[in-house]
């Protein structure tokens, strides 16, 4: 086990070092730069500016060098904790995602709970119960969540909130603690409005872990293995939970590695819709701005996240699944 984490945790650094060459050169393939589209937008408005100007400004911020020199130049800074200078923003890029990312943390992860809590006791119960009143239920709710995207949840919410009580459900803070510092009555502000975006974000992943855990454990239970069991006399709460559910819930644990990169990017359109101050709607706002540094940033990060917990839904397979043990290749 030690041999093979080694190993992946070796293997990220020429991966990573790879997709932030690939990601650098897919953000600038795009003709122009951010400054392009920064004169675009001042021309729209009626607004010109100096050409003199734009070449002092594509000097500052180093456009005016070779794609190589640009990306080893941020690299080098990212290897000593910089990430650079955010156009758009003219702020630090890691003031800018830790400013943010703390709340996408608190969402996400949330969301993530939420949905396995209820997942997985339904997914049980609906294939313990096949085809009684409750799995009817829940199999009609599944199809629901499966078919309701989050943006419409979030916009029914939104309408209902609004017509029923007068009140708005968006953002994360009432008006009078949006920028007050942190404290206790701030923290509780936000435990009463987080609720919001995590049903929403939660309701369409619940629905379908509900299905994937239906699904698989019905299999389990029809396999040979459950029956001999259970012709030896072993009771059945003990069967269930010894080997059926923790094959089943295999699929889900693999799909952790697709989760931990939710917990940086968060659900754009959702945020966007119930105006939450998280990391999504700053990097779709850095990509159409061709704001390389902050945008590369964020795709690292991804990265990272991503093979991150890559290795960790392989550790936690092997746990789970007795069947699993990592091989001298």
């Amino acid at each position: 086990m030690l041999v093979f984490v080694g190993r992946r945790l070796l293997l990220m650094i020429p991966t990573l070092l790879l997709i932030s060459i690939i990601s650098f050169a897919l953000i600038q393939l795009p003709p122009g730069d951010y400054l392009t589209s920064y004169v675009q937008q001042l021309s729209d408005r009626g607004e010109v500016v100096d050409q003199a100007i734009i070449d002092a400004l594509r000097q500052r911020y180093g456009l005016d060098k070779p794609f190589y020199m640009q990306y080893l130049q941020w690299m080098w800074g990212v290897l000593h904790g910089d990430f650079g200078q955010s156009f758009e923003w003219n702020k630090p890029v890691k003031e800018l995602i830790w400013e943010r990312l703390g709340l996408t943390f608190a969402i996400t992860l949330g969301t993530i709970i939420f949905t396995w809590i209820i997942a997985v006791p339904i997914g049980i119960y609906s294939a313990i119960r096949q085809y009684t009143i409750f799995d009817t239920i829940f199999t009609f709710l599944g199809f629901i969540g499966l078919s309701t995207p989050g943006f419409l949840l979030a916009l029914l919410l939104m309408y209902y909130a609004y017509t029923t009580f007068g009140t708005s459900i968006g953002g994360l803070f009432s008006p009078d603690f949006i920028d007050t510092p942190w404290s206790l009555a701030k923290v509780w502000d936000l435990m009463k409005h987080i609720w919001i975006p995590i049903v929403v974000l939660g309701f369409s992943g619940t629905a379908g872990l509900i299905r994937v855990m239906r699904a698989n454990l019905l299999d389990q239970l029809g396999m040979q293995y459950v029956i001999t069991a259970r012709a030896k006399g072993i009771s059945e709460l003990k069967l269930l939970f010894k080997y059926p559910v923790r094959i089943a819930i295999n699929p889900l644990v693999s799909t952790i590695g697709w989760m931990l990169p939710q917990l940086v990017s968060g659900a754009v359109i959702v945020a966007m819709v119930l105006n939450l101050p998280t990391t999504g709607p700053i990097f779709l706002q850095a990509l159409m701005n061709q704001d390389m540094y902050l945008a590369g940033s964020f795709v690292l990060m991804l990265s990272f996240l991503t093979i991150l917990g890559t290795l960790i839904s392989d550790i936690l397979l092997a746990w789970v699944d007795p069947r699993i043990r990592f091989g001298r290749n």
